[in-house]
């Protein structure tokens, strides 16, 4: 969370519990993890839909870097040293729209860097509106 704070962020689960608690994007095969709506809820988005929840409670913002996993020390660090830990966490992103988990990471964090140099409310529009589409296109999915 914002200033590396650990939060819960809620999401509808859609891995089965035997999943190897790592990235998702990491996993060999994340298909034969997916609960039987699993597939539907990630290609559509609607996994993090409850993640509302964490943004009425002031815990993320609509648009910001995607929260780090609490075991993904090497993107942790890399959003400390550039200074993007004091943004708060958002449910999209600049690095979200340019690519999502199939960028690597220095250059997820160089997105999340220049989204922290160049944020404005008009900027945040764009991006969701860009989100929006992506999301209706099914523009990036993988898994």
């Amino acid at each position: 969370g914002r200033d590396n704070n650990i939060f819960r962020m809620p999401k509808f689960r859609t891995m089965r519990t035997d999943t190897p608690a790592m990235a998702t994007h990491l996993l060999n095969d994340p298909d034969r993890y997916l609960t039987p709506v699993g597939g539907f809820l990630r290609k559509t988005s609607l996994d993090e839909l409850p993640q509302l929840l964490s943004i009425l409670k002031g815990e993320m913002s609509f648009v910001g870097p995607r929260p780090a996993l609490f075991n993904q020390d090497d993107l942790i660090a890399l959003r400390t040293e550039r200074g993007v830990h004091h943004l708060p966490p958002g449910l999209t992103g600049w690095a979200q729209i340019n690519g999502r988990d199939e960028l690597p990471i220095p250059l997820k964090v160089d997105y999340d860097a220049w989204y922290l140099a160049h944020h404005t409310s008009l900027l945040d529009f764009k991006i969701i509106l860009l989100t929006f589409l992506k999301v209706v296109l099914r523009d990036g999915v993988t898994h």
